[in-house]
């Protein structure tokens, strides 16, 4: 039996056990102890590269390396080789940050005729990015921030903290092992998808009467503590509902449900069934866990899923009714093959001449539209097919993103003819959109095909996004019910259980 609370708060931090470094190697399943084995739902390119020697000359040759190391310059993580072998780098690394610091001052980034490196400090943690693209180094600081806060959600900015102050030469691979491949797939999809780039997230499209439907029963299937119920298919959010108390205090950001996706898309750990987990949003609270309840809804396929989370550390039995509920909900009323036959769309289903792709960000699809920022853009199609050619399509973008959004020089319009397309962006009050053409498109032209484009995105709207954000209430009490992000209960060691799952 659990106890209706009246409200949620968040449970604080402090399940970490710090001498040895251990988590609990199970958790408590519906009653039973389940084992669950280190793996990965799918094909995450580079775990190949986790021994690649560090010495050959296809190390040096990749893109882009990320390094994670302590202030006192331990080895935490390396995107490609093993991290002992790279240890002296890293030693290096920390010497130039301390080197720097000892005269009163941060480093940022060093150029090289054919390298970017950038540094970037977050507590005791220093992490680099060492790039041959032409991104940014505003770009490459965001990305090592989303590697930061990948960290954070598994452990929480207030266990790293309180670790490194208790034991300043601590190695956090004991608490992070395993969880490389998080990591890997993190990076990974940063170089190709665009979610990250404009802090956004991407729904499948959907008729508005379908997805009205699929949220009418999440917004009823609820139980004390219920926080969040999400939705997602093909990697994509289909339905969100929340608290109505959330918005309060405090909304959800994309850079959190992009982690929370990571994390799904990872492990196979999340195919196995029922899972209950500890799960930090750090941009929501760094400091404190969630309490996650995944389950895919399409066994064998896995490609409907539902997340559950709650504050309540104990409520895997209610999140696992709230479930029930749910799957009956939906078997009555057939609502999830709506979700299993969505396709997205092509360019071709737009109609504009000469137009290979597009990305659009909406400013105002809803009255909340701040707390969950959106866009939508049509499938790869020839001949951005490849893996190869879809990260240089985004890399041009990444490059007309920086341009426009410049500190120094900002800008609303951009033309750009490149070697074998034309790309236009254009930024307004409205929307921002960044679209590719093919290259011997004018600029009048592309605009006016744009014009067109967008009374397209205006009829599809509804279908294209997540115009109403479905609240609830899990409480009876009246007036504000308070997010606190306190200190109240700690909670027991044994919820640590984070790292067993990977």
């Amino acid at each position: 039996m659990h106890r209706n609370r009246g409200s949620w708060g968040f449970q604080p931090e402090d399940t970490l056990i710090e001498d040895s470094g251990e988590f609990p190697s199970s958790l408590e399943l519906n009653g039973q102890k389940t084992e669950l084995l280190a793996g990965c739902a799918m094909d995450v390119p580079g775990l190949s590269h986790r021994n690649e020697d560090v010495t050959s000359e296809s190390w040096r040759k990749h893109r882009k390396h990320v390094f994670v190391l302590s202030d006192a310059g331990k080895p935490i993580y390396s995107r490609y080789g093993n991290e002992e072998a790279l240890s002296s780098t890293m030693g290096v690394m920390m010497a130039l940050v301390s080197f720097v610091q000892a005269g009163g001052n941060t480093i940022q980034s060093i150029f090289s005729d054919e390298h970017t490196v950038v540094f970037l400090q977050q507590g005791p943690l220093v992490f680099v990015s060492v790039s041959t693209t032409h991104q940014s180094e505003q770009q490459l600081r965001g990305e090592l921030l989303h590697v930061y806060h990948q960290i954070v959600s598994m452990l929480t900015q207030a266990s790293i903290k309180r670790i490194f102050e208790h034991r300043k030469n601590y190695d956090l691979r004991r608490l992070l092992f395993g969880s490389e491949r998080v990591l890997d797939s993190l990076l990974d999809v940063m170089d190709f998808d665009p979610s990250f780039m404009l802090s956004a997230v991407q729904c499948l499209p959907l008729p508005s009467s379908s997805r009205d439907i699929l949220s009418n029963i999440l917004q009823k299937s609820i139980t004390p503590n219920l926080v969040f119920s999400f939705l997602i298919a093909q990697n994509r959010l289909v339905s969100i509902v929340q608290e109505k108390t959330v918005a309060e205090d405090t909304r959800l950001k994309p850079s959190d449900l992009h982690l929370l996706l990571n994390l799904i898309r990872a492990s196979s750990a999340f195919q196995a069934g029922e899972i209950w987990m500890p799960i930090c949003l750090p941009l929501f609270n760094h400091d404190c866990y969630f309490y996650a309840y995944v389950a895919n809804l399409d066994p064998p396929e896995c490609t409907i899923c539902l997340v559950l989370l709650s504050t309540d550390k104990e409520a895997f039995y209610a999140m696992a009714e709230c479930k029930r509920k749910i799957e009956q909900a939906f078997m009555s009323q057939n609502a999830l093959e709506c979700v299993a036959n969505s396709q997205m769309y092509c360019v071709e289903d737009v109609g504009v001449n000469n137009l290979r792709h597009f990305l659009y960000k909406p400013s105002n699809v809803m009255e909340h539209h701040r707390q969950l920022p959106q866009f939508t853009c049509p499938e790869m199609a020839v001949p951005y097919k490849s893996q190869e050619e879809r990260i240089r399509l985004l890399d041009l973008y990444r490059n007309m993103h920086n341009r426009i959004h410049s500190t120094s020089r900002p800008l609303k319009l951009i033309y750009h003819s490149a070697d074998g397309e034309t790309l236009l962006a254009w930024v307004t009050g409205k929307f921002e959109m960044y679209a590719c053409f093919t290259s011997l498109v004018t600029k009048k032209s592309a605009i006016s095909e744009l014009t067109k484009l967008l009374r397209w995105i205006k009829k599809e709207e509804d279908r294209l996004f997540i115009c109403h954000l479905p609240k609830y209430s899990t409480t009876s009490q009246s007036g504000r019910v308070s997010t606190d992000r306190g200190r109240s209960d700690r909670a027991n060691a044994s919820d640590a259980g984070f790292m067993s799952l990977l």
